[in-house]
């Protein structure tokens, strides 16, 4: 069987292999690899995967091949990590060493390897009792660290001070009374989301160091199944992440619990049952964090907190309220109340409360100071709450409900108009109905336009004309048309809906008695037609 630095020297020797012989050979040379005298400790390897598990090792295999992206050697006997045991594994981003039985970790064991690349690391299940500060220095590319269900009952305050990409730590079920909270800082740590100290022994919080971790770490820091005494400002922490709804809070209500007196007989779940806490002054508590803007009611009250990272009893804090007045303990007329550490409460808050509040904190022995202010905003509403003013996306949604709603009636409540009443027939359309062959010249016509028919024996067409009147005919004689009975019968009228003038009733009398009766068009020639 080949070894690898053997069948290295092979592969050298082939020149520009095509991508499927390479994978072929790579997986060959995985397989290939065997450690140990018998096949039951052989190692898997597929592409860039080599599992090692549940093989018996008592220490890491060598000559392990350098394309290795993830390397599984959990569930075996190693009981230490020597100097230099992953040397050479440059592609490396995945370890796991869970369920060993590790204890210590020499300087130099991650040396040679990825470093930077190294991502995922888990040493969970083992028997760690120290996190020394060489631990992780070689892994600056370290995300998710996982330390779980070890016997670690001391994190030593650097040993995590080179991992400036971290995100997650889990150092839950092991047995630690403290921890270096100092040590995560924002500037050292600004991707730490998640520090999970929960099922360990702590027993008191270093409140000023805790308030000062950054806030994302506060929201993902888990301190449930601990042995925490019962303390008004350990109450006063928690409480208020709870209100804040940090799930590392809200998720464990029911494992957040502290022994009265520090008796476990005595544990309290203090977060669902906090009448042990009611005569807390939880206003006084040292808490290092404040919104940039604060939004509080009419008549409400409002706690103000001058956050700083100086400590000690020789810092001295003073306030600077909108107004241009200088606020001290214990505070003004009575509007403003002023603590030792540093908050300023606002009684009753006011209309003209409102505006930027300036604080600074002063240490005299090292002539130091820091500046904080809020923007506060008192909400002119009984009830505390701000309301919304009406959105114009608002206004414009009811205008065009409105609009529709208009519309719809319009469409379909206007009153019905009456059918036009009939008029009685007139003598002379009764008398043209009993007429055969009249055809459509028996009643009047009205239209806008000159008629599409040609000039036939019943119509004499006009082609200046806008309207045409045609009147019933009786009978016709040299080819003019005569008027029917009746048509000077009322003075000014032929037909029906057409009044006549004087002269034009003198004409058509004229007419009629020299018996050359012309079509009724020929008497409107000149004349323009008004209707009613």
């Amino acid at each position: 069987m080949l070894s690898v630095g053997a069948n290295r020297g092979f592969l050298q020797g082939v020149v520009a292999p095509s991508p499927s012989w390479w994978t072929a050979v790579v997986l060959f040379v995985c397989l290939s690899s065997v450690w140990g005298s018998s096949q039951t400790n052989t190692c898997l390897c597929a592409s860039d995967i080599l599992s090692c598990t549940a093989l018996g090792l008592d220490q890491v295999p060598g000559d392990m091949p350098v394309s290795v992206v993830t390397l599984d050697l959990s569930h075996n006997h190693i009981n230490q990590l020597k100097g230099g045991a992953f040397q050479g594994l440059s592609r490396l981003e995945t370890l796991r060493l869970a369920h060993n039985q590790l204890t210590t970790i020499h300087l130099g064991a991650f040396q040679n390897t990825s470093g930077a690349l190294l991502r995922h690391l888990d040493l969970s299940s083992n028997q760690l009792r120290v996190l020394e500060q060489h631990y992780f220095q070689e892994l600056s590319g370290l995300e998710e660290l996982l330390l779980f269900n070890n016997r670690i009952v001391q994190v030593e305050g650097r040993s995590l001070a080179g991992l400036g990409n971290l995100r997650k730590a889990y150092l839950s079920h092991n047995r630690l009374t403290h921890f270096p909270f100092f040590s995560i800082q924002e500037h050292s740590h600004p991707h730490l989301t998640m520090l999970d100290l929960s099922s360990n022994r702590l027993l008191k919080l270093p409140l000023e160091d805790i308030t000062n971790l950054p806030l994302p770490v506060q929201e993902g820091l888990y301190l449930h199944n601990n042995s925490l005494e019962c303390e008004c400002s350990m109450y006063g922490l928690f409480r208020r992440w709870k209100q804040r709804g940090y799930t590392s809070v809200s998720h464990f209500l029911q494992e957040h619990t502290c022994w009265v007196y520090g008796i476990q007989k005595g544990s309290v779940r203090f977060l669902l049952h906090g009448r042990y806490f009611e005569k807390c002054n939880l206003t006084a508590q040292p808490l290092r964090e404040q919104e940039s803007s604060v939004s509080v009611g009419v008549g409400k009250a409002a706690l103000l907190h001058c956050v700083t990272t100086l400590t000690g009893r020789s810092v001295t804090f003073l306030w600077v309220s909108p107004n241009q007045e200088y606020v001290a303990p214990p505070g003004n007329n009575g509007s403003l109340r002023m603590f030792t550490n540093g908050s300023l409460e606002i009684v009753a808050a006011q209309a003209e409360d409102s505006g930027v509040y300036w604080c600074m904190a002063l240490d005299q022995q090292q002539r130091l100071n820091e500046t904080h202010e809020v923007n506060v905003t008192v909400v002119l509403h009984a009830d505390g709450q701000a309301h919304d003013s009406f959105n114009t996306g608002f206004t414009t949604l009811l205008g065009c409900v409105v609009s529709l709603v208009l519309v719809l009636m319009y469409l379909y409540l206007t009153p019905c108009r009456c059918p036009p009443c009939p008029k009685p027939p007139t003598p002379a359309a009764n008398a043209a109905g009993t007429e055969a062959g009249a055809g459509s010249a028996q009643s009047s016509i009205l239209t806008p336009t000159p008629p599409a028919t040609t000039e036939g024996p019943g119509r004499k067409v006009s082609t200046n004309k806008h309207v045409v009147f045609l009147e019933p005919i009786r009978e016709q004689q040299n080819g003019r048309l005569r008027a029917g009975p009746g048509a000077g019968a009322v003075h000014g009228h032929l037909g029906p809906g057409l009044l006549l003038g004087p002269e034009q009733h003198a004409k058509l009398q004229a007419q009629q008695r020299a018996g050359e009766t012309d079509s009724i068009m020929s008497v409107f020639s000149d004349t323009p037609i008004m209707l009613p």
